[in-house]
This record gives structure tokens, C-alpha cells and sequence, in this order.
């Protein structure tokens, strides 16, 4: 099946983007007139060298129209822009002597004048504060290299704009992380819905259904008895997951530089999750709890690698057909997960006779390695462990640590049980 994707996208970052597109537009066309009509109004007279001035405003007016659909969004601004953007301003503060010698002299208006401030602000945006603080010290010292002897004023401009830029980074720093933060409430919501939507259609119809069976087969007896004890126990199994709320993890939120993104993908279960991808083990445990095993699980997600959880569900699995094979039919089995901050833990136990002493080892010389492999071999190749304790007429219980970061070794263990 082929992979969909559907993204709803929230942002308060595009206006700021949309205003640091016209803030350009407007600067520009400032300092292309402050050069032809304003510097009476600052005591200077006439460029000295005006071919280097107007050269410079060309390309600023060039440069500033071309790259206008970089500055639309975070994606298209990308790091190779910035720091072009940011040379454009520094050249144009650095030929300010050259075009006019006696600017030095002056507190008046470098060439780019105050379009400057927004390849700072683009920075700002793009990055946060730290990259805003990166931008506008190196505009401090263009400027403060292009005065020669700065003055008070000099100094209180550079400081004035690296405070901005610094303080409209951290804004955005905010921004984002108050998106990040409605997107997983939306995420939520979302799979709160699906949730209830499900349960309402499963309980009008599949478990009713099962339901009837169970009761009809019970009342005739023989086989249909047989298929109504099947029926009840499939009943309580699917019960258990919709009662449990877990949804399939498609549902993923993150930062994509542009705000808050709660991003749905649907794949092909025979594929299966990509291997980073953190997955959701309560959904991988959950199918195995019915009429004879309980299942215990935090109400959290409990988050590990998709091929870490995939290995530890096979493990868990097969320690209840071990359940099954060796406890008997009747034999009530539990799963218990616990989240811990560096591992998760799995224990599997049963009220079943327990395992004689020395069973297991001479199981694994008669070449049976069900717990050797499909469970200690799993647990070994993830770095964790598996503690078995069993005590004759009182049941068994496997004990399933896995870190959180497991170190996985190429081998990898076989399912021969």
C-alpha cells in the first residue's frame, strides 16, 4: 500500500516572515532615496566617489527583489542565503567610506542604512536568538570599523539592534515551542476521537456479535461450546484494546522550522514503521490480552525504537506460548510493563507447575532453544536481559529489560523455539 501523507500546518511564523518581506522592500527603496535626497539632512555633502554608491544600491535593489521568495518561509531561507544576505550588508557598511570619505566624520547613514537590520531579523527567525546574537555582532564591528572613532551614538545603535534581533529570537523560540505544544494537544485530540469513533462501531457490532456466540455456543454445547469459548476469549481480548485507547502511532509532531507540524502517515503494516521512528509498545502488547492474560500497562506511551519494541514483543510472545505449551489451557498468565527513565521493563508471569530444576538446560542440549534464543537471544541483541525465576508449583516469570538507547550487534537471534 502506498504511503499518504497529510499535514496540517500552524504557525505564527509566517506573518513575521510575510513583514520581513515588505521591511525589505521598504528599506530598500530608504536607502536608495536617503542616498539621492537625504544626506543634506545629516550635514554631508555629495558622495565623493558616487559610481561605488550607486553600484552598490543597484545591486542592493536587484538582490533585494530576486531574493524575495527566500524570505517567505522558513524553508526557502535556507543557511547558504543567510550568510549571503548578511555579506550584501556588511559590503555595503564597509564601502561606506569608500564612497564617501568624510562619513567617518558623520553619525549619518551607512549605504544600506537600516536595511541592514533585516538580515539580522532573518536571522532571528530562521534560528532563534543565538543565531540572531551570531548576525548582529558581526554588524557591530562593521560598523563601529566603518566609523573609525565611534562615537556614543554609534555605540548605542549597535547595541540597540543587537538587543532586538536578540530578543525577537528568543520570541520566536517561544512561538515554536507553544506550537509544539498545541500540535500534541491536537494529536491527542485526534486519537481521543478515533478512539471513541472505533469503540462505538466495534461495540454496536463485532462484540455484540461475539458476544451471541459466546452465549448461543454455551447453550448448545459440544463444539459450538468450543467455538463460544473461543468467541468470549476474542471478545475480551478486542474489549481490552479498545477499553486500553491505543491507536495506531501515525500520528507524529514535531519542528520543522516553520512552526508546528502534526504530521498523519499511513504505511503498509507489512512494511512495517521505519526503524528510527520511535513506536508505541502498549499497541504491540496489547492483541496478546484476553480471557487468560492480563495486561497491565502505564498510561503513557511507552516510546522505544520500532525494531527494539518489535524484538521485545516477539520475546513477550514467545514466553506465552511457552505459557500455553508447557502451563496448560487453563493457566492464567499476566504482562506487566513499567516505564522506566533508562529502560523498559516487561515481566511475563503464569500460575502454571513452573519449570523443574535443570529442565531448561537440558531443553537447550536436546536442541529445544525457545528461551535461549526467541527470548534471551532477542533481549542480549538489544543490550538488555532476560531473568527467568521459576519455582515448582508456583508458576514462572520472565523478567524483559531493554535500554531505551539499545546497542544492537549485527547477529541477530533466530525464533526456533
Amino acid at each position: 500500500m502506498a504511503k499518504r501523507e497529510r499535514v496540517v500546518r500552524m504557525s505564527v511564523e509566517l506573518p513575521l516572515w510575510r513583514a520581513l518581506t515588505g521591511y525589505r522592500v521598504l528599506t530598500m527603496i530608504y536607502a536608495v532615496l536617503l542616498a539621492i535626497f537625504g544626506r543634506d539632512n545629516f550635514g554631508q555633502q555629495r558622495f565623493e566617489r558616487p559610481w561605488v554608491a550607486v553600484a552598490y544600491l543597484a545591486f542592493l535593489f536587484v538582490w533585494t527583489l530576486a531574493t524575495l521568495p527566500k524570505v517567505r518561509s522558513a524553508a526557502n531561507c535556507t543557511k547558504r542565503f543567510l550568510v549571503a544576505d548578511l555579506v550584501v550588508a556588511l559590503t555595503g557598511i564597509l564601502l561606506t567610506p569608500l564612497a564617501d570619505v568624510d562619513s567617518q566624520s558623520f553619525d549619518g547613514p551607512t549605504l544600506p542604512s537600516i536595511w541592514t537590520a533585516g538580515a539580522v531579523l532573518a536571522f532571528a527567525i530562521k534560528g532563534g536568538w543565538r543565531w540572531a546574537a551570531f548576525a548582529s555582532t558581526f554588524v557591530a564591528a562593521a560598523n563601529i570599523i566603518q566609523r573609525g572613532e565611534p562615537s556614543r551614538d554609534t555605540y548605542h545603535n549597535v547595541l540597540l539592534v543587537w538587543v532586538a534581533s536578540i530578543a525577537i529570537g528568543y520570541v520566536v523560540e517561544v512561538a515554536r515551542a507553544s506550537e509544539r505544544t498545541l500540535a500534541r494537544a491536537l494529536e491527542i485530540e485526534a486519537a481521543t476521537r478515533e478512539r471513541e469513533r472505533l469503540a462505538r462501531d466495534i461495540h454496536d457490532s463485532v462484540l455484540q456479535v461475539l458476544a451471541m456466540v459466546q452465549r448461543r455456543g454455551a447453550a448448545i454445547g459440544g463444539e459450538a461450546a468450543d467455538l463460544g469459548r473461543m468467541a468470549g476469549e476474542q471478545e475480551v481480548a478486542l474489549r481490552t484494546l479498545v477499553s486500553s485507547g491505543l491507536v495506531p502511532p501515525t500520528r507524529v509532531s514535531e519542528d520543522a522550522a516553520e512552526g508546528a507540524v502534526v504530521r498523519t502517515v499511513e504505511v503498509d503494516e507489512e512494511a512495517g514503521p521505519a526503524d528510527a521512528a520511535p513506536c508505541d509498545l502498549r499497541a504491540l502488547l496489547a492483541p496478546h490480552a484476553g480471557s487468560r492474560t492480563s495486561f497491565a500497562e502505564p498510561g503513557a506511551p511507552v516510546l522505544l525504537p520500532a525494531a527494539s519494541a518489535r524484538e521485545l514483543a516477539a520475546a513477550v510472545s514467545a514466553a506465552l506460548d511457552n505459557v500455553r505449551v508447557h502451563a496448560g489451557p487453563d493457566a492464567q498468565a499476566w504482562i506487566l510493563v513499567e516505564d522506566e527513565p533508562d529502560e523498559v521493563i516487561v515481566t511475563v508471569r503464569d500460575d502454571g507447575p513452573g519449570i523443574p530444576e535443570g529442565r531448561l538446560a537440558q531443553a537447550e542440549v536436546e536442541g529445544r532453544l525457545g528461551v535461549a534464543l526467541s527470548i534471551r537471544g532477542r533481549l542480549r541483541d538489544l543490550g538488555g536481559t532476560a531473568e527467568l525465576i521459576s519455582v515448582p508449583g508456583q508458576g514462572c516469570e520472565v523478567e524483559l529489560k531493554v535500554p531505551k538507547a539499545p546497542k544492537v550487534s549485527r547477529g541477530k537471534a533466530g525464533t526456533a523455539r
